[in-house]
């Protein structure tokens, strides 16, 4: 026996959810699925430990785009906070303030090193390499060898695994674009002698800096997607846990999908559905659907960057105020140490305890992912006191959390990869939607997702593709009411390395 619903939504992530209660507030038939067999979120869920609670990345709650905002008011009404935001370098002992504070660079750096990266800088200025290629010639040439060693190198090849040789010199024009190092020192001499103004927009309104404020669920991002699904059932929808979707199938004939979802205990179940929208990672969807896809062999070939948390419980009721710090340092495999306290007080329930979620990026299956607990634990705490964050000695507990598929890979050829699958599925499934970061295989924000499963939830509502979800990275002006601020609020698409051409 199957349970049949108008819409199937593969994946309790953010854009599953946004799309699950667009659907059941507008009074329509929705099922959500979702793997996890204890909560929902996906990379946005919170984890608890011993009534400690551990963001999954860091997550941020701001965005430009109205509806989105409104959309976070609408599901969780009275539990953000106001946070200060501040992120900082760590590099040999030292951290460093961003934006740049040039006498604090220059005391932290030393008088020697500082010459040294002076004179590496104004060599590369006259001896240009001639039409770089890579990242690391790219940034060679605009900052010298010194600075990219200390300041770009080891923490783009930790998040990355890739070399600073493998990666285009176009990804570093974008991701540093418009990044002067003369106009860099002048501005820093600027904050660190107070003369420095913020930047103030067209209408004389002072634009926010990187070190202010953003606002944050007092509990973590878990507490969003909880009153979500929460949300979906009082409108009549259905939020079921611990089913991985194993198996699709489209007969065109009904127009009606047939999907099967394996628990944990081995026991199957059967959902038929109208319409199916996906926020599991392509290769994962197109792996499960059968016949197999045309396309098989482009999914198959797309790739994605993993991540480890180790959560480190510490006597120790002060560490340090940010929210993140990024560890340039080479001597260290740890790529960033998030503070849990400096996002919420209430994340960290005893004040005499600080925790620190230190993240190392890897590739699952390799040497880090398959680490047993208890080896990364060591290493996280052997790191922290060679960061000199925390004294390994007070630790009295820690937590390993590891995320799979956390970032899609560009590498050369998987815009061509998705292209392919793209035409193949709407060609051949016309009610299949392809929502979220995994769903697209595209490195968005957390409102981009949600804006593109609130168009999907629009188009199926409506009966039709109206909205082009697959431009809300690129151009996402849309002619009808109420996005209209959408173009300038999304238009900016996160961006990931890319190889050498």
């Amino acid at each position: 026996m199957s349970l049949h619903t108008e819409t199937l939504v593969i994946g309790g992530g953010p854009a599953g959810l946004t799309t699950g209660y667009m659907l059941a507030k507008a009074g329509r038939d929705v099922v959500v699925l979702e793997r996890d067999p204890v909560q929902v979120g996906g990379i946005s869920r919170t984890v608890e430990y011993k009534g400690f609670l551990f963001d999954i990345g860091g997550h941020r709650f701001f965005s430009k785009a109205k509806e989105v905002v409104d959309l976070w008011n609408e599901i969780l009404p009275d539990d953000f906070i106001e946070r200060p935001r501040l992120s900082r370098i760590y590099y040999k002992g030292k951290t460093y303030a961003y934006p740049l504070k040039a006498f604090e660079a220059l005391r932290n750096l030393g008088i020697l090193e500082s010459g040294l990266c002076v004179a590496s800088y104004l060599w590369a200025r006259a001896r240009p390499i001639k039409e770089p290629k890579s990242f690391h010639e790219w940034v060679r040439n605009q900052f010298g060898e010194r600075l990219f060693s200390i300041f770009f190198k080891t923490y783009t090849e930790k998040v990355w695994g890739m070399s600073c040789d493998d990666i285009s010199a176009d990804w570093a024009a974008q991701r540093i674009k418009g990044l002067d190092l003369g106009a860099a020192i002048r501005d820093g001499l600027k904050r660190s002698l107070g003369l420095h103004r913020p930047a103030a927009s067209g209408d004389g309104a002072v634009i926010k800096t990187l070190i202010e404020s953003f606002r944050y669920p007092r509990r973590g991002p878990g507490m969003m997607w909880d009153a979500a699904a929460a949300a979906i059932r009082e409108n009549g929808g259905r939020v079921l846990l611990d089913r991985r979707v194993d198996g699709l199938s489209y007969d065109a004939a009904t127009k009606l999908w047939t999907v099967s979802a394996r628990r944990e205990d081995g026991s199957r179940e059967t959902f038929t559905a109208r319409n199916v929208v996906s926020s599991a990672p392509i290769r994962e969807l197109v792996g499960a659907i059968r016949p197999a896809p045309l396309s098989t062999f482009q999914a198959r070939s797309l790739r994605y960057r993993d991540f480890v948390t180790v959560a480190l419980i510490a006597k120790a009721k002060d560490s340090f105020p940010d929210n993140w710090i990024y560890v340039h340092d080479p001597a260290v495999k740890v790529g960033r140490v998030q503070n849990f306290r400096s996002w919420s007080p209430e994340m960290v329930p005893d004040e005499s305890y600080t925790c620190l979620g230190l993240e190392y990026f890897c590739f699952e299956g390799d040497g880090l992912w398959n680490a047993p607990d208890s080896e990364l634990i060591a290493l996280a705490r052997r790191e922290i006191g060679q960061i000199g964050l925390v004294d390994p000695s007070s630790v009295v507990d820690a937590c390993v959390v590891r995320q799979p598929k956390a970032y899609p890979v560009y590498d050369d050829a998987y815009r061509a990869h998705v292209a392919t699958i793209r035409r193949d599925l709407e060609g051949n499934y016309p009610s299949l939607h392809l929502v979220g970061r995994n769903g697209m295989h595209k490195y968005n924000n957390q409102d981009h997702a949600m804006m593109t499963a609130m168009l999907t939830a629009r188009n199926i509502i409506l009966g039709e593709r109206r909205y082009d979800v697959w431009n809300v990275n690129e151009d996402a002006e849309y002619g009808e009411a109420g996005l209209s601020g959408a173009r300038e609020a999304l238009a900016s698409e996160r961006m990931v390395p890319r190889k050498v051409a």
